[in-house]
């Protein structure tokens, strides 16, 4: 997945009714009128949500008879969890390192032996 279909992925996904239908579609694939029932927006305002998802590659259509149902590509999702988890990966290993300087900084350096005043013979 290059730059720019990660782009259109994300921005596909600000969206909350886009990822309200994208959860939704991870039950199983469904119509543009199966999922625009619990929503008080129309058809159109629905399958212009499901265009942008289409765009982004996140659904495909598909004909099955009289029906066009929304089929979520989820080997896509996959995709995107892997650069944030890569991402988050590297995160946590800067904020691990971060915290194990500020811990060195909180704890005195280890005690070391007193030193002896004892000299042997012939050294001041």
């Amino acid at each position: 997945m290059d730059a720019d279909d990660l782009s259109r992925a994300f921005a596909a996904l600000a969206d909350p009714t886009r990822r309200d239908l994208v959860s939704r579609l991870t039950l199983g694939d469904a119509t543009v009128g199966e999922l625009a029932a619990p929503y008080d927006m129309s058809l159109q305002a629905v399958s212009k949500h499901l265009t942008v998802l289409e765009s982004a590659g996140l659904v495909t259509r598909r004909r099955d008879a009289q029906r066009r149902p929304v089929h979520l590509k989820a080997e896509v999702l996959g995709e995107l969890t892997d650069w944030i988890d890569r991402h988050r990966t590297a995160a946590e290993a800067r904020c691990s390192r971060l915290d194990d300087v500020l811990q060195q900084l909180e704890d005195p350096a280890p005690s070391r032996a007193p030193r002896s005043t004892y000299f042997p013979e012939g050294t001041p």
